[in-house]
């Protein structure tokens, strides 16, 4: 992968944080139209909506799938009550495992790897031990190699 497009994906994995950080908060009652708002107030002259696709991606790709991958938390969360997640981390999980379960052009450890990042960038050492705990048991209940993409 091309150092541009690991600096797309990354700018793209932080929006997606963002937002969905953002969303957990306070769901838009127009999805669309919070998304438009939010990456224009991302753009910059060198990064337009575009450079933010694979976020934009990520962020739909959570939202939709947010049923079954809190399920996923619940289940891989060992003693730990869902609600009392810290909300970031909640973000940065249900991205994360929104690409382990369905972007299976992203090897699980590099999906791991950059939640890991996320969560040393915006919350705790605690939370980036919590995240990997249970991306860890994801990527065993997978079935596939965690290094490389199907």
């Amino acid at each position: 992968m091309s150092k541009a497009l690991f600096a797309q994906r990354r700018d793209g994995r932080v929006a997606a944080t963002q937002f969905l950080y953002s969303w957990s908060l306070n769901a838009p009652q127009n999805l669309a139209e919070d998304l438009r708002a939010f990456f224009d107030n991302l753009e910059t002259t060198d990064k337009m909506r575009a450079h933010y696709a694979f976020g934009e991606e990520l962020i739909n790709g959570a939202i939709q799938q947010v049923n079954e991958i809190d399920a996923r938390i619940k289940q891989l969360a060992h003693n730990w009550e869902f609600a009392r997640i810290a909300r970031i981390d909640l973000a940065i999980l249900r991205m994360a495992i929104y690409e382990m379960l369905f972007r299976k052009d992203i090897p699980p450890i590099v999906s791991i790897n950059e939640a890991i990042d996320l969560s040393k960038l915006y919350s705790t050492a605690d939370s980036k031990r919590f995240i990997n705990g249970i991306l860890d048991r994801l990527k065993d209940q997978l079935g596939r190699d965690s290094r490389k993409a199907e």
